[in-house]
């Protein structure tokens, strides 16, 4: 009769990251999002989420407020006929900017983050 445990399988296995690599990967995310938008948000969150709670706070965060500034950015481009959408698409890119950089510092220090006008998509 064989033994009743499945086999391990190493490349099931999760190992968690350290702290300090934690931080790194969560300022990185942050960061990559103003060169490359949400594909690194959502890179992040795909393949590091169960790697340790503050990489996935961190990138859940920061995957939303790149769907946000998608939106946004979408709003912007649609109403730019009018005129408006140009102060959107100038707004949301600013926006984008300062928030990703205030993230990055916080989750460099560490800290979590919450960015402000950030729609909810993922948790």
């Amino acid at each position: 009769m064989s033994d009743s445990t499945p086999p391990v399988n190493p490349y099931l296995t999760v190992e968690p990251l350290s702290p300090s690599d934690e931080k790194l990967w969560a300022t990185l995310i942050h960061i990559g999002g103003i060169l490359f938008g949400f594909l690194p948000a959502l890179i992040g969150y795909i393949v590091l989420k169960d790697r340790g709670p503050f990489i996935r706070e961190h990138t859940a965060t920061a995957l939303n407020f790149q769907i946000t500034l998608v939106i946004a950015y979408v709003i912007g481009t649609v109403t730019s006929l009018i005129l408006i959408g140009v102060f959107v698409l100038l707004a949301a890119w600013v926006i984008g900017i300062i928030f990703a950089i205030m993230a990055a510092i916080a989750a460099n220090q560490g800290q979590g983050f919450t960015y402000p006008l950030s729609i909810k998509f993922v948790s």
